[in-house]
């Protein structure tokens, strides 16, 4: 009988605290709960300290078969709860990756595509590459490069005509000034490389300290020639000015 009692007050006081637990607005939300069996004010108390339960009273009359009566968790420890996650997200943003810089790209400096020193027909740009084919056949890409840079270094110095085709064709005395145009040479096709070559020669910054002389000092019979000055030698030639 005593202990029917006690189940029934239990039943009061929970649903007090429920309807208490609804109605206050500082509880904004119940997220987790246990379902445990009580037999006793006692093991209901235990049980309350946990957190927040269902409790169900052990079965000993049919009064109580079937009724179940939420006890709300307890407000200190819900809002401990909450500023824990608060400081966990406040973590979480200071550790958390910036975002990346957005670039706008009228900002950015546009960089002027690199222009040919020296405007040339295609005419003319093919009668260049058939003399460094013919003048450098054999020698190395850097090589042609560095014949072509002499052919332009002419065309900028006063002492030669100021265009391609007149530096490719000069006479000089009673022969023409490179070889290849003396002996015919020229006429056949240049290749790919010595194409590429003449491309890089027409664009390029460096240009062999204006060197306007090279000859391959193993064949050469004009000894005038050799006391130029000399500034580099890159394979058979050597380049001067």
């Amino acid at each position: 009988m005593k202990n029917t009692y006690f189940k029934k007050v239990a039943v009061a006081c929970v649903a007090t605290i429920a309807f208490i637990g609804v109605h206050n607005p500082t509880v904004e939300a119940i997220t987790e709960y246990q379902v445990v069996n009580v037999d006793s004010l006692t093991e209901l108390g235990q049980a309350y300290a946990s957190g927040p339960i269902m409790y169900e009273m052990k079965q000993e009359n049919s009064e109580f078969d079937d009724e179940k009566e939420f006890i709300p968790y307890k407000p200190d420890l819900f809002e401990k709860q909450s500023e824990e996650k608060k400081v966990d997200a406040a973590v979480t943003t200071e550790q958390g990756t910036s975002e990346p810089e957005v670039v706008n790209p009228e900002t950015e400096p546009e960089q002027d595509p690199e222009t040919p020193a020296v405007s040339i027909s295609n005419e003319e740009k093919d009668l260049f590459a058939r003399l460094v084919e013919a003048e450098a056949k054999g020698e190395s890409y850097e090589g042609k490069v560095a014949v072509a840079t002499v052919v332009l270094n002419r065309v900028d110095s006063p002492e030669f005509p100021n265009t391609i085709s007149g530096v490719i064709n000069e006479v000089v005395g009673d022969a023409y000034a490179f070889s290849p145009v003396q002996n015919g040479e020229i006429n056949n096709q240049a290749s790919d490389e010595s194409i590429r070559a003449v491309e890089e020669a027409l664009t390029r910054q460096d240009r062999l300290n204006d060197s306007v002389y090279f000859y391959n000092p193993d064949i050469a019979t004009d000894t005038w020639i050799t006391t130029r000055e000399v500034v580099k030698t890159v394979g058979n030639h050597v380049f001067a000015k």
